[in-house]
């Protein structure tokens, strides 16, 4: 789910103060039982490390969330992205990173590699405070670890990924287009394949 930024928001980032700054914002914008559940951000940068998006990927628990690589990396095809951020939150109040944590970072890292996203840090966020793997020095350590590596499955589920997102992203240009020239949606929907819903979402600015 995608989350709507302020254009106070949209700032390119400078530090894991930048991003805690807005995250607690948005984890506050929800409700005492939702914050009571971890989420799974991802925000999407530029090469001017400038915020592209921030996606919720996954709602969990109260003490664990489940994420996928290609959860995490599609959406940041999609959108250009070529630097990503990674947050979660502790609903126990916690900013401790567990094993669990490291180990899910490490295997984002290495899918990155595989598809030329960078992977610049991972916060674990609390209503009061955060801890940065950047900050840590635990990104480094891990991106020259052999902590983690893909398997062929992995790789070849990455790749699929990749190309169905560059795919869907390039009808969605095509949509664009054909919905500036006023063509009718239902001969957009036959070109591309997009469902009309989708084509009505399209903004032609």
């Amino acid at each position: 789910m995608n989350v709507r930024l302020s254009s106070a928001q949209k700032i390119a980032v400078l530090n894991s103060a930048d991003i805690f700054t807005i995250m607690r914002d948005i984890l506050l914008r929800e409700n005492r039982i939702r914050r009571n559940q971890e989420h799974f951000w991802v925000i999407g940068l530029n090469a001017a490390s400038k915020i592209l998006f921030i996606e919720l990927v996954s709602l969990g628990a109260t003490n664990r969330v489940e994420v996928k690589p290609a959860e995490v990396f599609r959406i940041a095809i999609y959108k250009s992205a070529i630097r990503m951020i990674l947050v979660h939150n502790h609903p126990s109040g916690s900013i401790k990173i567990s094993e669990a944590d490291r180990d899910l970072t490490d295997r984002m890292i290495k899918s990155g590699n595989m598809l030329a996203i960078e992977v610049l840090d991972h916060l674990v966020i609390t209503e009061d405070g955060y801890t940065s793997f950047e900050d840590k020095g635990i990104m480094n350590e891990l991106k020259q670890s052999g902590r983690y590596e893909l398997i062929d499955k992995e790789k070849g589920w990455l790749q699929e990924m990749k190309v169905e997102a560059e795919v869907a992203k390039k009808m969605r240009e095509v949509a664009i287009s054909l919905k500036k020239a006023n063509v009718d949606i239902e001969a957009i929907k036959n070109a591309t394949g997009l469902t009309k819903a989708e084509i009505k979402r399209l903004s032609i600015d």
